[in-house]
């Protein structure tokens, strides 16, 4: 297996080592770095429920389109890091930055915050830093100013939309459904 001291993954993840950082115009690097790894999103950059204006866009173009979103000052996500290394990803953004998430969703709400995709590396699935990102973004909403955060997660055996989260995950934090967004994903709140 992989360890931290040639630069891989490491075998097991100490979670009390892991730094939660807003992605912005100084920390963008850190965000090119995860998703340039081998395995990671890059075909995405996270623009799939962005605004964006077109159906179909290239990866480099989704790439530079999200560059643009963090270079402008848009708030987009929280990158994780262990030992100066991605090991994680969480979007976690204002809701009015994402496109129409649900067929409920009251634009007209103020102080909405939105979670809508995780990424943590193959390797390193199954203990816990999906949970600890959910934590630190919740965190970090309502640190920004959100009122309410809401999220879109699925049940743990849905075949699709997984990077969006699983409800027990949130359900554990204090979310509570308000709804359904298609077949699969349920539309979940936590206020303050």
């Amino acid at each position: 297996m992989p360890n931290s001291s040639n630069g891989s993954l490491p075998e097991r993840l100490d979670l009390g080592h892991i730094r939660f950082v807003e992605v912005t115009r100084q920390t963008r690097g850190r965000f090119e770095a995860l998703f340039e790894q081998p395995g990671a999103p890059k075909y995405c950059w996270c623009m799939a429920w962005r605004h964006s204006g077109r159906e179909h866009i290239e990866n480099d173009e989704k790439k530079r389109m999200m560059m643009a979103l963090i270079d402008a000052g848009a708030p987009v996500g929280i990158v994780a890091e262990l030992d100066g290394r991605m090991v994680g990803w969480c979007s976690v953004a204002p809701r009015e930055t994402y496109r129409k998430l649900s067929k409920q969703q009251d634009d007209s709400e103020t102080g909405v915050w939105s979670i809508v995709c995780f990424y943590v590396p193959r390797a390193l699935r199954g203990g816990g830093l999906a949970s600890a990102l959910l934590d630190a973004a919740i965190e970090h909403a309502f640190a920004k100013g959100a009122s309410t955060i809401e999220a879109y997660p699925v049940d743990e055996a849905a075949p699709s939309y997984r990077f969006m989260g699983f409800r027990d995950m949130f359900v554990a934090r204090g979310f509570h459904e308000i709804g359904t967004a298609g077949a699969r994903r349920h539309v979940m709140r936590l206020s303050r």
